[in-house]
């Protein structure tokens, strides 16, 4: 079989390379390792966890707040089997999703391990059976990531676990340790503190999701522990020992003292590796850096001429919108167009409750490159819309150009900030100052009064609500 481009992982960056490709012409194939379509983020990542939050939402919603709604109900008891089982129908739905627009698009769908022969040639190993190959001209490696663990405290799917299989539970843990604040850990976290586990989080830094500007990291944890969460922040991992009930982390703080903490799991939290095992890069001369992802130019070609590599095997941030746009971004070139992608505007987002967005620059990266700027905030307290929903954790914070109050940066906690962040990103991508942004007619009650109030604190100092 011959292909103008094959596209090997099926996740959200794969998937959508080969419908961009196919959409312009080009003969596609796509090979996945595993039996379903849709890689980590469908399958055990994204769309799970989220099915998870959401419907943890419900649950603590319906113990803690129905009654002051004017809602009477008995005590609500948490269905696992039944949390789990919708996840994994949503998965179901979702993945299949994916299969009907391999199906609509005429992509040709191999199952196995897609590997280089050469840089033309892909020989595919499925679990059953003997290898085939197809020859292609050009490739586009999406081969994704996963889990990263500790040397002192290796993953064994039973007691210390990763996302994957916090997501696949069989029991609501009594005590479940979460190492490393991050994304993933605050998440799945959330999940399990809304629904009775006592958690614990325990991170290395000196603040939770650390990659976003400092006030997201503050605001986040004071939410969360209303619903009961621990932190161990500054707290650096000495060992994590488990037996077949029980798990012992030990840590030391910032001052050096030991501290011990037991559990009935652990989450391993600490970020994802990207993955390129059995690749057969050997084959064709492409080589990892340090961290193992693979090398790219600024067009997302390797060191091979024809070979690609997109999403959380290149650098850049682990996320699936990311790895979207590179796909696509790859395959209009190829059928020469001139695409681009402006990384600092790909946004990032934490869904816990309150949500956590960000899009453009900190205001630890503003001050570490001595850029002049401005910085305006409105909390989510003195919104109409947050007060009537019950919603009132949280802010926004704008960040602007000292001199030209062109917006550098939005950061937002609170109430549906996911859906929140795209007016960020559309103002930012036009290149909007922040009085633009807040003469501009925003409707009563919203949530998103509180960008344009907080754009108004940035511009002037003169927000209306506070």
């Amino acid at each position: 079989m011959q292909y103008d481009v094959t596209v090997i992982g099926s996740g959200p960056g794969g998937y959508v390379a080969a419908i961009r490709c196919a959409q312009l012409g080009f003969k596609t194939a796509i090979i996945e390792k595993y039996n379903t379509l849709g890689g980590t983020c469908l399958n055990v990542g994204c769309i799970p966890s989220k099915a998870l939050l959401d419907s943890s939402e419900h649950f603590y919603n319906a113990a803690n707040h129905f009654k002051e709604h004017g809602i009477d109900i008995n005590a609500p008891k948490v269905n696992f089997k039944q949390m789990i089982q919708r996840k994994a129908e949503v998965v179901k739905q979702t993945c299949d999703g994916v299969d009907y627009l391999m199906k609509k698009n005429k992509i040709d769908v191999h199952t196995g391990i897609g590997s280089f022969a050469d840089k033309n040639t892909i020989k595919i190993t499925p679990t059953k059976g003997d290898a085939t190959e197809i020859k292609t001209d050009k490739v586009i490696n999406a081969t994704g990531s996963k889990p990263a663990d500790l040397p002192l405290a290796k993953i064994d799917k039973k007691r210390i676990l990763s996302s994957t299989e916090a997501l696949t539970l069989k029991e609501v843990p009594k005590h479940l340790i979460v190492i490393g604040g991050g994304v993933i850990g605050m998440e799945l976290g959330s999940v399990y503190a809304r629904i009775g586990s006592k958690v614990t989080v325990v991170e290395f830094m000196d603040k939770i999701i650390p990659t976003m500007d400092s006030t997201m990291g503050k605001e986040l944890m004071r939410a969360t522990k209303k619903i009961g969460i621990e932190f161990k922040i500054n707290h650096k991992v000495t060992g994590v020992k488990s037996t077949a009930k029980e798990v012992t982390v030990t840590a030391e703080d910032k001052k050096g003292n030991a501290v011990e903490i037991k559990g009935d799991y652990c989450l391993m939290a600490i970020g994802r590796k990207p993955y390129t095992e059995g690749l057969g890069l050997e084959n064709v001369g492409i080589k990892t850096d340090d961290r193992g992802r693979i090398e790219v130019d600024d067009h997302l070609k390797t060191s091979v001429d024809n070979i690609y590599a997109i999403g959380d095997v290149v650098k850049g941030a682990m996320l699936a919108h990311k790895a979207e746009e590179e796909g696509t971004l790859v395959a209009e070139q190829l059928a020469g167009q001139k695409p681009h992608i402006n990384y600092k505007l790909i946004p990032g987002v934490v869904y816990t409750w309150p949500e956590v967005a960000s899009v453009g620059y900190t205001e630890e990266e503003l001050k570490g490159t001595g850029k002049k700027y401005k910085s305006g905030s409105f909390p989510f307290k003195a919104l109409g819309r947050a007060r009537a929903s019950m919603d009132v954790e949280g802010t926004v914070k704008i960040l602007a150009d000292e001199a030209t109050d062109e917006i550098l940066g939005v950061h937002i906690v609170g109430a549906r900030a996911a859906d929140m962040i795209a007016a960020g990103v559309t103002a930012m991508e036009y290149r909007a100052s922040a009085e633009d942004v807040s003469r501009m007619s925003h409707a009563h009650p919203t949530y998103m009064e509180a960008v344009k109030e907080a754009c108004l604190a940035a511009t002037e100092n003169r927000p209306i609500h506070i």
